[in-house]
């Protein structure tokens, strides 16, 4: 149905970077290493990204995926996904004697030391995050109480904590930047002694990928993003499409790009979230070609070489 079609000369932009973060990398790589070193099954506890393509192709190496510890055998190797546990999950793998390897991104580690620290130091902590995440049930756990969660300006306004002048806050490291200091500006104007991180806690690759689609929405029609519905950075990616006036669409399989998004379009965004791996998006660009599109221009923007080392005993050298 020629109608379906997109412009004559349309052509995808694709932004930069997009794609694995260095924390997504490091945590697919403790699964596959695990795999070939003490050989299938490797159990993982949630998700290990949130992306359904990289579950499914570790699923077929031998990754059994399972929400709590008690569906894992004794003496079994676990691991931890990338968005952290609960100390509480921590001493029930150390009491069943399992062989844990901890895939946490160290990014979201580093929220979880600024916690111990605030906590030890008597401050009440407001966890700004989406209820029911992985991260920020993790990152909640990290203390016993003294922890309240906000997800909006809204909350802000009714909550009700201790002592305003012992209060601190901290992130969940995948939300919309914009947002984020929306909560922020309305927590210190509520609670001006309010403590804050000493470096935000949202992660330079949340960040980058986010001001990697401000830079494009402004010069294309549509954008597609490359991701999973529950992947926090996908969605966020997704909003601030829309947000700046760009209709805008989330896939995690080339069958899922409808042709009327780009029917009559010239230029069609593409960018993809940190969980969603390259070969993912390459998919989605050859759907987009099948369906009309002729040319393909990657953006200029900002070039990642951040990476993290590896857990002791995963390390090419630890035979």
């Amino acid at each position: 149905m020629p109608e379906l079609t997109p412009a004559p000369d349309a052509e995808i932009l694709l932004a930069q970077p997009r794609g694995f973060c260095a924390g997504v990398d490091r945590a697919i790589e403790i699964v596959e290493r695990a795999l070939q070193r003490f050989g299938a099954p490797i159990y993982v506890r949630h998700e290990i990204v949130h992306n359904a393509y990289v579950v499914a192709d570790l699923r077929r190496k031998g990754a059994i995926f399972v929400q709590d510890l008690d569906e894992v055998p004794a003496g079994a190797t676990v691991i931890f996904s990338a968005h952290g546990v609960s100390r509480s999950v921590r001493a029930e793998a150390q009491a069943r004697g399992l062989n844990v390897f901890d895939a946490t991104c160290p990014l979201v580690t580093k929220v979880h030391v600024e916690v111990g620290k605030m906590r030890a130091e008597g401050c009440e902590i407001v966890m700004i995050g989406h209820r029911g995440h992985p991260e920020v049930e993790g990152t909640m756990g990290q203390a016993d109480g003294g922890m309240l969660l906000v997800e909006s300006p809204a909350d802000v306004q009714t909550l009700q904590v201790a002592d305003p002048t012992r209060l601190a806050y901290v992130t969940q490291t995948t939300l919309s930047v914009d947002e984020t200091e929306e909560i922020v500006a309305a927590l210190k104007a509520r609670f001006p002694a309010i403590r804050e991180p000493k470096k935000q806690d949202i992660c330079y690759a949340t960040q980058n990928r986010q001001d990697a689609v401000k830079f494009m929405a402004p010069q294309v029609d549509v954008v597609i993003v490359v991701g999973s519905p529950n992947s926090s950075n996908s969605n966020r990616l997704r909003e601030l499409a829309e947000r700046l006036g760009v209709p805008s669409y989330m896939v995690d399989a080339p069958e899922q790009v409808r042709p009327e998004w780009i029917a009559g379009k010239r230029r069609i965004g593409l960018t993809a979230g940190a969980s969603a791996p390259e070969a993912l998006a390459q998919s989605i660009v050859d759907r987009l070609r099948a369906l009309g599109a002729r040319q393909v221009r990657p953006l200029e923007g900002i070039e990642e070489n951040m990476s993290f080392p590896l857990p002791k005993g995963l390390q090419a050298n630890a035979a």
